[in-house]
C-alpha cells in the first residue's frame, strides 16, 4: 500500500527528473498502462493529447523533454487524498522551438496505485 509520505516522495521525485530532463527517470515514476494526458489552452488553440501505455507516453515526454526545457520549478502546493493528488507547480519554460521563456503556471491531476503514477492529466 502506497502511503501519502509515498505519494509525496515519488511526485517530487517525478518532478525533479523532468527538471533536469532526464527521460527515463521520468518514465520510471509510471506504471507501464499509465495514462498520460495533455489537457490545456494555447494561445490560439485548446492543446490536447492522450497517450496510453509506455509505448505512447515515452514518446510524447522524450519530444516535450526535449522541446521544453524547466528551470525554477517549484511545487507551490500539493494535496493528496487516498491515491489522488493535484500539484500546483510553477516553472520558467524555455522553448527550444521559438526560443522564449515564460513563466508557467500548471496544475496536475495523478493517481497512483502500487507506488506508480497511474494516471496524469
Amino acid at each position: 500500500m502506497t502511503d501519502r509520505l509515498e505519494i509525496d516522495a515519488l511526485l517530487r521525485k517525478l518532478y525533479a527528473a523532468r527538471a533536469r530532463g532526464d527521460l527515463d527517470a521520468v518514465c520510471s515514476s509510471f506504471s507501464d498502462d499509465a495514462m498520460f494526458r495533455i489537457a490545456g489552452a494555447g494561445q490560439i488553440t485548446p492543446v490536447s493529447n492522450t497517450a496510453l501505455g509506455v509505448d505512447q507516453y515515452r514518446p510524447l515526454l522524450a519530444v516535450m523533454i526535449k522541446a521544453f526545457k524547466l528551470s525554477d520549478h517549484t511545487i507551490l502546493s500539493m494535496l493528496i487524498d487516498g491515491m489522488k493528488a493535484a500539484v500546483h507547480w510553477q516553472a520558467r519554460v524555455y522553448s527550444r522551438i521559438t526560443g522564449t521563456t515564460v513563466l508557467t503556471e500548471l496544475v496536475d491531476l495523478v493517481e497512483v496505485r502500487n507506488a506508480r503514477i497511474v494516471s496524469y492529466i
